[in-house]
Formats: structure tokens, C-alpha cells, sequence
């Protein structure tokens, strides 16, 4: 199939609501706070000349399978991160995807299932001999100690969160009596199994991965902390992504990177490749790292389908790569046909 010709086109994400099939989501789309990733793709997916069709899934699997049925489309574009609230069913939606034998956008099934489970990341990482923090996982219902090989201070996260949800300040303890709180807090106020991992000191980095058996690397990207205090650990919490006025109280701010000792940034470069592959993603994913004085490059977390707006990491990469927005998108449906054929 060529398809750079009209291509009817499905976009998927999730709704907060339950709305009929062929609701046109005008109003939500005005929204740009919340609705901004959706609005995006939908405008970049009209300027390539594509025929599309919305449908927000909230805790109904029926109105997908209707949707196809009824008006079938060449590719899905999926945006769907959470499905009835639940961000781990992620990965069950793109199964459904697999099981229609629909071209889809993003990451597989499996490659959600590993990335979103942020233990699971690390041992594979590990094993290929990639630099990850030290980590224990805590699963709800048993004990909560400090293993002896984890060296305090430490973050505590939820175990398959994504976008920081749950990190804040309060999730470094650099006790063992705070480490119990904040893994308790995990399991008993987000009901949630806890990850905990070394802090590792270092600029904080992002590099986004594109494509298939040819693989690009896009960028980098890095968070500035700016007048943050200088004695507070400075991480990406939820609030340090995403809170405009905590952001802007604090001149945190995403850029580009300056110039890098020597050979520096190709090294990131071929651990975020190296890291890729060992994951087997197969479309595009950002990875967080930890960059340390002494030059060692840590993967903190693998992020499948990260944000794709045109205001965030990966399209800002794209962007300064030479691929403007519309041209992403594309070369993102383009990648949904390649792994199709495989």
C-alpha cells in the first residue's frame, strides 16, 4: 500500500467520558491543557491529506470493535494511554489493536508491557550491560525494609506509572525511616507495588528513538533547574514536568544541550540505541538519563509512546532535526506499515 495516497485513518485515545462514536470532540479539542497531544496530531494528520475518524475510548472495548467494523480504516493512530482509568491497560489496548490485524502507531503490546514496568526495564537493561540505577521492587502485601545493598539517598516510585505520576520531593528518602513511609505511601495511598532506586546526581537528559531495522536518534534534550535550591535534589517530579507556574517559579525549563566534552554526546547516542534494541521497540520512545560528573551515562526509564505534541521532547527533537511536525507524523504512520509487513 502506498501511503503517501489518502489514507483513512482511526484516532484512538482516551476519554475521560463515555461519548457516542462519531462525537467530533470539537469542544475538548479547544482545550489546551489537557486535550493539546490529541489537537496536534489531528491537525498534522489533516495537513498530510489523510481522511480521519475519531474515537475516544473511556471503559468500553465494544465501541472500537463497532468503529472498525463499521468504517474500516487503513491505520490506527493510537494515543491511548490509559483505558478506564487505568494506565497499565495501555499495553491490553494495543493487544486488541494486534488482534484486529490493523496497521497501528507506537509501541507493540510487548514493548509497553516491558517499558511500563519500570523493574522489568531495568533487569533487561542490566543484562545487556547498561548502566541503570541499583533498585528493589516492593509489591504490595509484603514487608518493607531497606535493602542492605541500596546505598540512601534513594527515589521511591510507583512501580508502572508513567508521566511522574507519584513522584514528588517527598519521593527521595535519605532515611531508612522515610524510605518505609514513602513506600507505604505508594502502596497504600496510589495503590500501587513501589520501585525504589538509587539517586544518581547528575543533569538530567532526554533522548528520543525513532524507527525500525534503521534506527534514528534525535537531539538531546535536558531539564534546567534554574534558581532551584541548591541543596533540594533536583529531579523531574510531577510538578517539574508539568505545573506551568511551578515551573516558571522556579526557571525550569527543557532546552537543548549545550556542546559536550568530546565524544560525550556519541556515547549517549549509541547507549540510547544500544537500549532501544535490547528493548525491542520497534516505533519511538524517549529516554530518560542521568548524565554524571564523571562522564557514566545512566538510562533511568525507557518511556514507549511518550508525549508526542508539538510543544514536547520528542516532535521539539524531530523539529531541530530537520522534521517539521507534519512530517513526523507521517514518518510515524510510515513506521506503523513497516512493522504491519514484518
Amino acid at each position: 500500500m502506498n501511503i503517501f495516497k489518502k489514507l483513512k485513518v482511526l484516532l484512538l485515545f482516551d476519554s475521560p467520558y463515555t461519548k457516542p462514536r462519531g462525537y467530533d470532540y470539537k469542544e475538548e479539542f479547544q482545550d489546551k491543557e489537557n486535550w493539546y497531544t490529541e489537537a496536534d496530531v489531528y491537525r498534522a494528520l489533516l495537513d498530510n491529506g489523510y481522511e480521519v475518524r475519531f474515537l475516544g475510548l473511556f471503559n468500553d472495548i465494544n465501541i472500537l470493535l463497532e468503529e472498525v467494523k463499521e468504517f474500516p480504516p487503513d491505520v490506527i493512530f493510537n494515543l491511548a494511554e490509559v483505558f478506564n482509568q487505568k494506565s497499565h491497560l495501555d499495553k491490553n489496548v494495543a493487544s486488541v489493536l494486534e488482534m484486529l490485524e490493523i496497521p497501528y502507531t507506537g509501541a507493540s503490546a510487548a514493548s509497553l508491557f516491558i517499558c511500563n514496568d519500570k523493574a522489568l526495564a531495568k533487569k533487561i537493561l542490566r543484562f545487556h550491560r547498561i548502566h541503570v540505577p541499583r533498585f528493589h521492587t516492593f509489591y504490595r502485601n509484603y514487608k518493607v525494609w531497606l535493602p542492605r545493598y541500596l546505598k540512601l539517598p534513594v527515589i521511591v516510585k510507583p512501580l508502572s506509572e508513567e508521566a511522574s505520576r507519584g513522584i514528588s520531593l517527598a519521593s527521595i528518602a535519605d532515611s531508612e525511616e522515610s524510605f518505609v513511609e514513602r513506600v507505604n505511601f505508594i502502596h497504600n495511598s496510589m495503590s500501587c507495588d513501589a520501585i525504589a532506586e538509587e539517586y544518581i546526581d547528575g543533569r538530567e537528559m532526554y533522548m528520543s528513538v525513532f524507527g525500525t531495522k534503521r534506527i534514528e536518534v534525535f537531539p538531546l534534550r535536558e531539564m534546567k533547574f534554574g534558581s532551584f535550591p541548591e541543596d533540594e535534589p533536583r529531579i523531574a517530579t510531577y510538578k517539574a514536568k508539568w505545573d506551568d507556574k511551578y515551573r516558571e517559579k522556579w526557571k525550569i525549563k527543557s532546552v537543548f544541550i549545550g556542546k559536550l566534552t568530546s565524544g560525550l554526546e556519541e556515547k549517549i547516542k549509541e547507549v540510547c540505541k544500544r537500549a532501544y534494541r535490547a528493548l525491542n521497540i520497534q516505533s519511538y520512545a524517549r529516554f530518560d538519563i542521568r548524565l554524571t560528573e564523571t562522564g557514566r551515562v545512566y538510562i533511568i526509564e525507557p518511556n514507549a509512546n511518550p508525549c508526542i505534541a508539538h510543544h514536547d521532547e520528542v516532535a521539539q527533537s524531530a523539529e531541530k532535526a530537520g522534521i517539521s511536525y507534519s512530517a513526523l507524523i507521517r514518518k510515524i504512520i510510515s513506521l506503523a506499515f513497516k512493522r504491519k509487513t514484518k
